[in-house]
């Protein structure tokens, strides 16, 4: 699996968003960015989907730690974490497992670091 989740039944999408972001706060993580992927599809396809909104969460300390040891790791930068509406009214919440998108980079103390941030998102989604 690349991506915690956790499906919540008794919130609005646009009050997820809100408790996504405190929770991403309360464990240090800044959102860099929020792409609303829904008004994006609208506006250059004409499509229609669902509400569906990427945070892009940095721990600032975490992230510097990752680029002392490997410069290029600002490509896999900033953590993702998606929150979207499901067709049964309930919304899930997907952060990615930064263990599995930097296996592809062969730094033993890299891993270390993306373990530590592993267990921040995974956090991060419990506490919804």
């Amino acid at each position: 699996m690349y991506t915690f989740n956790k499906t919540l039944a008794d919130t609005t999408f646009e009050a997820a968003i809100d408790r996504t972001r405190a929770a991403l706060a309360d464990k240090g993580f800044g959102v860099l960015t929020e792409i609303d992927v829904q008004k994006t599809m609208k506006a250059k396809l004409d499509e229609t989907i669902p509400g569906y909104v990427i945070l892009g969460a940095c721990n600032p300390k975490m992230a510097f730690e990752a680029l002392k040891l490997e410069p290029r790791v600002g490509a896999m930068l900033p953590c993702n974490v998606i929150v979207r509406e499901l067709d049964n009214g309930g919304v899930e919440v997907s952060a990615i497992d930064p263990v599995a998108s930097m296996s592809a980079i062969e730094n033993a103390q890299l891993q270390s670091v993306a373990g530590q941030v592993r267990q921040m998102l995974s956090d991060v989604v419990e506490a919804l």
